[in-house]
């Protein structure tokens, strides 16, 4: 009889039970929980509960302006990251500790804030108003508000990368006569490219569940500057639990199906730098 050869990993059995529990308990149950609950309303409650004008909106709103938002941290976060790594000038440790403050700053407080800078009587918005741009209580101050919490994300994941990138490959071919945008294009973005896609979901799904900072400068208005996450906790507050689960629901299968092909272009991308 043939023994079974004893596992490298010393109490690997204990603690890949242990793990399954714990995703179990925080993850696997409650979206059990979230996908069994809206079909209390049955199959042609659930579509009447998201076919509705306003959920529409919402949900438009939602995923639009946080696919929108994530794209343009992508090559704002991709430039503060450069600079981090390859600058050398005064306040730069400080500039780096403040890459990470939407992580520690409560949205409600970064929504305040925001909404204090850009209203039409703040330090910003009073220059922006008398030629017509509302940034508060408008969809660009929503796309304010998700740039703000998901540009840390792209910084964070393109900054290790860039760290491990020699730069001498990068004199190398600066020395062979390759001009800047050159080695961009051909050096360094085929090699940070996987790690921005990361950036990219991290950032988006960030943005799409966002609430805190949202509320207070997009207005709120139904049809409009309403976003998903509001909708869902005014149905709540309504005691429509199985409608507000069925539009958390319809958020959680769109934004699978968007990292996922997220997810897909990623490892492309890393096949084609390898």
């Amino acid at each position: 009889m043939r023994l079974a050869s004893p596992s490298p990993l010393p109490g690997f059995g204990t603690a890949f039970g242990l793990t399954l529990t714990w995703v179990s308990l925080i993850v696997l149950i409650p979206l059990a929980a979230l996908v069994l609950r809206p079909w209390e309303l049955g199959i042609a409650g659930v579509v009447d509960s998201l076919s509705g004008t306003r959920v529409m909106a919402a949900l438009r709103l939602s995923f639009g302006a946080a696919l929108a938002a994530a794209a343009i941290d992508v090559p704002l976060g991709l430039l503060i990251a450069w600079v981090l790594v390859r600058g050398r000038f005064p306040g730069r440790r400080l500039l780096d500790s403040l890459v990470d403050l939407p992580f520690a700053l409560p949205t409600a407080v970064a929504g305040i804030a925001l909404t204090a800078i850009y209203a039409s009587n703040g330090w910003v918005g009073s220059w922006l108003a008398p030629i017509g741009v509302n940034v508060a209580y408008a969809l660009p101050g929503i796309m304010i508000a998700l740039m703000f919490v998901g540009l840390p994300y792209v910084v964070r994941t393109v900054q290790p990368v860039l760290m491990d990138l020699a730069a001498d490959v990068e004199e190398a071919a600066a020395t062979l006569g390759a001009r800047p945008a050159q080695v961009f294009w051909r050096i360094v973005l085929p090699a940070i490219a996987p790690a921005a896609m990361t950036g990219f979901a991290m950032a988006f799904a960030r943005a799409v569940g966002e609430y805190g900072s949202v509320i207070f400068i997009a207005g709120n208005m139904p049809g409009q500057t309403e976003i998903a996450p509001l909708l869902i906790v005014i149905r709540l507050e309504q005691f429509d639990y199985a409608g507000a689960a069925a539009l958390a629901l319809a958020m959680l299968v769109l934004a699978f199906l968007i990292l996922g092909t997220v997810n897909l272009l990623q490892q492309k991308l890393f096949r084609a730098a390898r």
